[in-house]
């Protein structure tokens, strides 16, 4: 049994239908230094996200009963607890549905288990650690109706608060950080997700999650004004037309 520090490192659901995928990660993650809680199919990964209340799940797609994307949708309906999806298939298309779901990264199998520690270790990380503002003001930001409290980390449309996951949230923050400046998409996957592109279809992390922000914050998605497209580099957000807000949302 780990040590009560240890077991501050958080909470991790694993869910996959394979027992002998489920007992190494298990005595890995545990081995580690985190408490670990294991589902076989989908039906028993929400029964034991609704007990456990983990601070990660690690999810298999394909899955008996309820696959990999029903239970991240009805996890995302009501929490933002971070997700690593786990997949065997091949098709780009598939993997990239789950982050359009609402996952925060994903792993394809085969994989080390050594890497799926270190993405852990990275998404924990920047739940639990914020970006430093560049100034006192930009932690109250405006932009017409839109207000953003980098301090709270939310987001809020007049009284309305607009549901963001950490990740997401940690995405807007890192581009209104330096806003006015155009940064790269391998940057912003080295930073965020802690590894840099092995191929080209690593970069649609970065896209799809930038999809799901403007699908959230954007008036018009295909004519964004709060996060803009710097074609041939990355993404930035607007220097001129934010203001610091004086009050924000409660």
């Amino acid at each position: 049994m780990a040590a009560d520090t240890d077991r501050s490192r958080g909470k991790i659901l694993i869910v996959d239908d394979e027992s002998a995928l489920r007992l190494i990660l298990t005595t890995r993650l545990a081995l580690a230094g985190y408490e670990v809680v294991a589902a076989a199919d989908g039906e028993e990964a929400l029964e034991a996200y609704q007990r456990e209340s983990p601070d990660l799940i690690v999810l298999d797609v394909m899955m008996p009963k309820l696959d990999g994307y029903g239970v991240c949708k009805a996890v995302r309906q009501d929490s933002d607890v971070p997700i690593i999806m786990l997949t065997a298939l091949g098709d780009v298309g598939d993997r990239i549905t789950g982050l359009q779901m609402g996952a925060d990264d994903y792993l394809s199998k085969p994989f080390s288990p050594k890497e799926l520690e270190a993405r852990i270790a990275c998404v924990l990380r920047r739940v639990r650690d914020r970006l430093p503002s560049s100034t006192p003001e930009a932690d109250r930001i405006q932009i017409g109706s839109l207000q953003i409290d980098m301090r709270k980390r939310q987001v809020y449309r007049q009284d309305r608060r607009i549901r963001l996951t950490h990740t997401e949230f940690s995405l807007l923050e890192l581009l209104f950080n330096r806003r006015g400046e155009a940064v790269a998409r391998a940057e912003i996957l080295q930073t965020l997700w802690g590894y840099a592109p092995r191929v080209q279809s690593d970069m649609r992390v970065v896209d799809v999650h930038v999809a799901r922000l403007r699908s959230k914050l954007e008036d018009d998605p295909r004519n964004p004004e709060i996060i803009l497209t710097v074609r041939g580099t990355g993404y930035a957000a607007p220097r001129l037309a934010l203001e610091p807000s004086e009050a924000i949302g409660a």
